[in-house]
């Protein structure tokens, strides 16, 4: 009787326990996907359950509920300045930044439990950190009718956040609390590897998973060299060991067809791969194809995850040291790009697995449209154009000065570490500035904001005054690439580019024509150079010799009395 008591609470203890880890995803055999309070819950349970778990809460996000971070390491340290000093490497995983998308969600709990139980071992030299969801509030809006194409799972989260913002488009501009969240934790695990799990739109082919590598040129340098000769490589290997034909993601579009080849995604810093780059991070999104059923897809991105783990594994002290280098040489390096283009001279060559394409009679519009025909498979070499160059380089400062006035610049400079002292005293520093000579401005909005863009500046040196508590960030850190990207005003994604100084484009000051006038009647008396210009443009220019008001405006723009910091770029270059 005793043994028996035994046996059945043993068996008990087990279906219990069984019932804490089965996953949703398992249990309705690969067709759903749970709800955001089932995830938490089945974390929280799972951490209760093991000591190799660790799950914190930390800042807020824009839902109200904080962003979850676990942390998974075989020795139970879950310091990070301890996992750092023992030179582990940090495996950083986002899950749900588009929620509609949950594939990296149940495969990170199918992980995770398999470690927690003994079926796949994290090896002792491999920390993983894991957003269970980032974009929360997308995923509390649930929905069965959400991403109309996609093959499952029955019902899933939305792709704007508690916001209605992109997440995939904050990581620059920080508009949300859940990028600024993001931000704290990037930077208090520095990853090593970061993965970004997505699923894709697009063409239809037959491969299940594709991925997206942070640009090998524009990474540069000792990493962009590893990540293109020997991560890459050996990853898409191992892909294919497990039974997995993984190729870049494809980037097409449309009536276009992938078969003709297509250029690498160009990842700039407002998406998590382009913006953990800036960091000296390898980053990944892979993108498993919306049309594939849910089970397929979330097998491919467990796959896709064990292979950046036994990868990490092997090359642990090669990645260390790569990083270790790459960061010095960021702190010594005097010049950066600014703007890069695809170089379609020099293709590679990808073997792919597509669907053959066609054209038929729409049932709707009665028009020929696009389709693929899944009866007639292919399977050739491509064109991938995957080599960048840069065209546009930039000398770095020796110091950005910031007034204190723009503090919602200051505020993400702060929240990505930079080193940057408040001057203790009013003081006059000689630095270069920029004028805006033109710019762009996008006629519609896009994430809460407008682009800026084919901005030209001119340089001039002057004699400046700065207050107390305006900030000096000098240029011997690690955050040089991302302080070049983010405040030089002609970058792909400055804040000048996502409008954090618009202000300064709005004219301040005015004049009344009637009391003008006599002012600048005296004004050239004084100063013949510009009344010699004024009836210069006078001679030239018609429609101007005929408007007073214009050419009062045009002494007004001459002299003292125009506001000094009209077009004046507010980040200045001390030399």
């Amino acid at each position: 009787m005793r043994y028996s008591f035994i046996l059945f609470f043993v068996v008990s203890f087990l279906s219990s326990q069984a019932q804490h880890t089965t996953t949703l995803f398992e249990q309705s055999g690969g067709t759903q996907t749970p709800i955001y309070f089932q995830i938490i819950n089945w974390w929280q349970k799972l951490d209760a359950a093991s000591s190799i778990v660790s799950m914190q809460a930390m800042d807020t996000t824009d839902s109200g509920f904080p962003l979850h971070l676990i942390l998974v390491s075989d020795d139970k340290d879950f310091n990070i300045a301890s996992v750092k000093a023992k030179n582990k490497s940090m495996l950083f995983i986002n899950n749900g930044i588009h929620p509609g998308e949950p594939d990296g969600i149940d495969a990170s709990m199918l992980l995770v439990r398999d470690m927690v139980e003994g079926k796949y071992k994290l090896p002792n030299n491999v920390v993983l950190a894991i957003i269970p969801v980032y974009n929360i509030g997308g995923c509390l809006n649930r929905s069965k009718n959400y991403r109309v194409d996609q093959n499952g799972p029955a019902a899933f989260g939305f792709r704007g956040n508690a916001e209605n913002l992109d997440l995939n488009r904050d990581f620059i501009k920080c508009d949300s609390k859940n990028a600024l969240a993001f931000t704290h934790i990037f930077h208090l695990l520095d990853p090593d590897i970061q993965i970004d799990n997505h699923v894709s739109n697009g063409a239809d082919y037959q491969h299940i998973i594709t991925l997206l590598s942070s640009q090998r040129n524009k990474l540069g340098g000792i990493l962009g060299e590893y990540l293109n000769k020997t991560m890459e490589p050996a990853i898409y290997n191992m892909m294919k060991a497990k039974g997995y034909d993984l190729v870049p993601y494809v980037n097409h579009f449309g009536d276009n067809t992938p078969d003709v080849g297509w250029a690498e995604f160009w990842d700039s810093p407002r998406y998590s791969s382009g913006y953990a780059a800036l960091w000296n991070t390898f980053a990944f999104m892979p993108e498993t194809h919306m049309l594939k059923p849910y089970k397929q897809r979330v097998e491919a991105i467990l796959a896709l995850m064990k292979s950046f783990i036994e990868f990490t594994a092997a090359n642990s002290a090669a990645i260390t040291q790569l990083r270790q280098e790459a960061k010095q040489k960021m702190i010594i390096q005097t010049q950066f790009p600014l703007h890069w283009k695809v170089d379609s001279t020099q293709p590679s060559q990808i073997v792919f697995k597509g669907y053959e394409a066609d054209k038929r009679r729409s049932s709707v519009s009665g028009l020929q449209v696009l389709y693929y025909d899944r009866n007639k498979p292919f399977t050739k070499a491509i064109p991938f154009y995957n080599e960048y160059k840069a065209d546009v380089f930039i000398d770095k400062p020796k110091a950005y000065i910031i007034p204190q006035g723009w503090w919602k610049v200051i505020d993400r400079l702060k929240a990505n570490k930079v080193i940057m002292t408040p001057l203790a005293h009013d003081t006059t520093i000689n630095v270069e500035w920029y004028k805006i000579e033109d710019y762009k401005a996008a006629p519609r909005p896009f994430e809460g904001h407008h682009f800026n863009t084919n901005v030209i500046t001119s340089t001039h040196t002057d004699t400046i005054h700065f207050r107390k508590g305006d900030y000096y960030i000098p240029l011997n850190q690690t955050a040089n690439r991302f302080l070049v990207e983010t405040l030089e005003p002609t970058a792909d994604d400055s804040y000048f580019t996502w409008n954090f100084f618009d202000a300064i484009l709005g004219q301040k000051e005015y004049f009344s024509d009637y009391v003008f006038e006599e002012t600048a009647a005296n004004f050239l008396q004084s100063h013949p150079a510009i009344k010699a210009a004024l009836e210069e443009k006078k001679k030239m220019d018609t429609a101007f010799a005929n408007n007073a008001e214009a050419q009062l405006d045009f002494i007004f723009r001459h002299s003292p009395y125009m506001e000094p910091d009209y077009l004046r770029y507010p980040v200045f270059r001390a030399k």
